[in-house]
């Protein structure tokens, strides 16, 4: 039986992708204060458009408008992934701390691309 969907809140993408905002808000604590408004805001404004543009391409009225949002979704995953390379380049972060976000941005970003080809054949 197939899960009905109901609201965005439902799609398991949107939910990985507020656990990442959680991740990534709970990583930048431990940054420099001297980052609070460059990386660290950076990072955790790339995060939160994540969920933000799955469920605003959600409440859209025609399906390509929503796969734009998911494409914008998506181009703020690889600035998230991005940002944080530069964040370990600088070492506030070590390998243990970065890959299980980049695992869950790749899971994230798998999810995203199945939503859109799904759409696509709609």
């Amino acid at each position: 039986m197939e899960k009905v969907i109901n609201s965005y809140q439902d799609l398991e993408v949107w939910k990985k992708a507020m656990e990442l905002v959680t991740d990534i808000y709970k990583v930048t604590q431990t940054f420099p204060k001297e980052e609070l408004y460059s990386m660290t805001n950076q990072l955790r404004r790339a995060s939160v458009s994540v969920p933000a543009n799955i469920a605003e391409g959600w409440g859209r009225g025609t399906t390509k408008e929503y796969m734009q949002f998911l494409r914008i979704a998506r181009g703020s995953l690889l600035e998230v992934e991005t940002l944080m390379t530069i964040s370990r380049n600088l070492g506030y972060v070590n390998a243990q701390i970065q890959e299980p976000i980049l695992q869950k941005i790749l899971e994230i970003s798998k999810m995203v691309n199945a939503l859109i080809n799904s759409l696509k054949h709609k």
